[in-house]
């Protein structure tokens, strides 16, 4: 299996966690980092909350010793800001620093940063020039196919990035206007792989080990970036590198294993986030892992209105039982 080597960071393999507000918390990238995730994204990050010293961003730079490599991802629009605050960062313990011109959030969006950013070239290469001359790590970028249908530019970008020195690209093969809906276009990614020399890392619709196989195959892709099929599921990680390595998928978990993982997990949540907070965003991840269970929609409604970890707790062995 390939190995994926960005700037002077080397990974263990190529599949790559990718960077999801609200999922990819400290807890959630153990897990990953577990079951064989060569670099782990954390959630994306505001510069001007970072410029702003604000008190919840603190918690989303907190990085464990046990998921590293990581990769931390900054947004925002004012090229100067960016800048100074990655400055201001660098000296935590990430290996990589991306920028995120994939987000499609209304209020992200609207502020001109995300995937908005796609829309003006001019401030996507000021922004990437000052931030590659303010950090020595390596510097990538994530970003769509395009902001939407008349504007499908992500080889325009990959271009412009590889010329401002950043060491990789990551690509999504939606548009901003598509969101998660409809089909990924991998062509695109075959384009920007074909356009530059920098590794490009794939990402869309890679539910699987034989998808990231195929998605290899078609695209040339340096590197798989799985994001939503790793909710409630982990494992893919494993899945996929034991296939790229060997040819053989291995078995999916038993119930026991998922029971101790979830277990794990909210025990994990209460650990880094508290109880009212550790419990609440557990709920989300439950409905994910439950997803396909008999009698997972009764749970999903029974948990919603949990509160204490102690309750939740006890249902999950009511429904992960052998």
């Amino acid at each position: 299996m390939a190995a994926l080597t960005i700037g002077n960071v080397t990974l263990d393999n190529n599949v790559v966690l990718a960077p999801m507000a609200g999922v990819t918390d400290l807890p959630f990238r153990l897990l990953c980092r577990e079951q064989g995730a060569g670099l782990i994204c954390m959630e994306m990050v505001s510069a001007k909350a970072i410029y702003y010293n604000n008190k919840n961003t603190e918690l989303l730079l907190e990085i464990h010793p046990d998921e590293r490599p990581v990769s931390l991802q900054l947004f925002g629009s004012d090229a100067d800001i960016i800048a100074e605050m990655a400055k201001r960062i660098e000296e935590r313990p990430f290996a990589i620093l991306d920028f995120n011109m994939g987000c499609p959030v209304p209020k992200v969006v609207n502020n001109g940063e995300g995937s908005a950013l796609m829309k003006n070239p001019k401030l996507v290469e000021e922004i990437l020039t000052k931030l590659v001359k303010a950090v020595n790590k390596p510097v990538t970028v994530k970003f769509r196919r395009g902001f939407d249908e008349e504007h499908i530019n992500a080889v325009e970008i990959a271009k412009i990035a590889e010329s401002c020195g950043v060491a990789a690209v990551a690509v999504h093969g939606r548009t901003r206007e598509q969101y998660y809906s409809g089909k990924a276009d991998w062509d695109i990614i075959r384009q920007v792989k074909e356009a530059v020399s920098i590794p490009v890392i794939g990402n869309g619709d890679v539910d699987s080990a034989l998808a990231a196989k195929r998605l290899v195959e078609e695209t040339g892709c340096d590197g798989i970036m799985i994001g939503r099929a790793c909710q409630g599921n982990p494992w893919i990680f494993r899945e996929i590198t034991q296939y790229l390595d060997t040819g053989v998928i291995p078995e999916r978990p038993s119930v026991k294993e998922v029971r101790e993982t979830v277990i794990r997990h909210a025990h994990l949540q209460l650990q880094y986030k508290g109880e009212y907070t550790g419990v609440w965003e557990m709920r989300k991840h439950l409905s994910w892992y439950t997803f396909g269970y008999p009698g997972s929609a009764k749970f999903r409604n029974m948990i919603n209105s949990m509160e204490r970890m102690e309750d939740l707790l006890a249902s999950v062995d009511e429904i992960f039982h052998e």
